[in-house]
């Protein structure tokens, strides 16, 4: 992650769920002491001044409304490339993002939320609906499998953790295999280690059996859960947005739950100020 980025950035479509990202980016920039960039994106030049102009206008309004002033940013391109590239390229803190979940052709082509954010180098959170309290992200669900890449993710839990003072729910998947138990119990010593280092609070759950996503929802729903952080699959293809993934799902999740999603290797080089303690 590159800590000192002061820039969350929300793409902007003009939608109640680009409203909602807003609302979002704007408790977690005060707390992170970052500022807020609105992106559109256009797919012909010509269009360029003419949503600057409308989006000046949208700053002026969310001035109003939050006491902030977010910054514009109109590009051409199409959404599933140029949001995560200028994102990487711009080394921003991450990006906020409304999704209007899966429905009508997306069943078909896979979430267009996930098609967005797979390759960043940042960090998404993605959101459904505006936030269900003023100030804290009380309460993480940090799902637990016999992934590597769950290591990856677990900077996100320590750095949002000590900013807002949040609990770390590990929940863990259930196996039987003993194999897969060990590789499980790894990951799990490895969290429980630095959560502890950090002085974070935490739990640990284990799913019932069943499907590992649904269970995760149901939890984080019982919960009333801020927030669940989750990272994708690895390698991750065209069969895998047509047949649906585990991330898919836990995105679009009926229960409207904030989703934080870190992609593999993208941040875990750069971990060790907050996996060891410092600030």
């Amino acid at each position: 992650m590159e800590k000192d980025s002061k820039k969350i950035i929300v793409p902007w479509d003009f939608s109640d769920k680009a409203e909602f990202a807003l609302e979002h980016a704007e408790r977690i920039a005060r707390t992170l002491n970052k500022n807020i960039e609105l992106l559109h994106i256009v797919d012909k030049e010509h269009k360029l001044q003419s949503r600057e102009s409308e989006l000046e206008k949208v700053t002026q309004e969310a001035f109003k409304k939050y006491g902030v002033k977010p910054s514009i940013k109109v590009l051409e391109g199409n959404i599933f490339s140029t949001i995560s590239n200028y994102a990487s390229d711009t080394k921003a803190n991450m990006v906020i993002m409304g999704t209007h979940g899966i429905r009508g052709i997306q069943k078909f082509t896979g979430s267009y939320a996930l098609r967005v954010l797979v390759g960043s180098k940042v960090p998404f959170i993605i959101v459904q609906d505006r936030p269900r309290t003023e100030e804290k992200l009380s309460n993480i669900v940090f799902p637990i499998d016999f992934r590597g890449e769950n290591k990856e993710k677990l900077y996100w839990a320590i750095y949002l953790g000590k900013y807002f003072n949040s609990k770390v729910h590990l929940f863990k998947y259930p196996v039987n295999d003993t194999a897969l138990q060990k590789k499980i119990n790894i990951n799990l010593n490895f969290c429980i280690r630095f959560l502890i280092q950090n002085s974070l609070d935490y739990e640990i759950h284990t799913a019932p059996n069943g499907d590992f996503g649904k269970e995760t929802i149901k939890f984080a729903q019982e919960l009333n859960a801020d927030l669940i952080l989750i990272v994708t699959t690895k390698n991750i293809n065209f069969l895998d947005f047509i047949f649906g993934t585990r991330e898919q799902y836990i995105i679009a999740n009926s229960a409207r739950i904030p989703v934080m999603v870190v992609n593999p290797r993208s941040n875990f080089a750069a971990m060790s100020q907050f996996m060891y303690g410092q600030t």
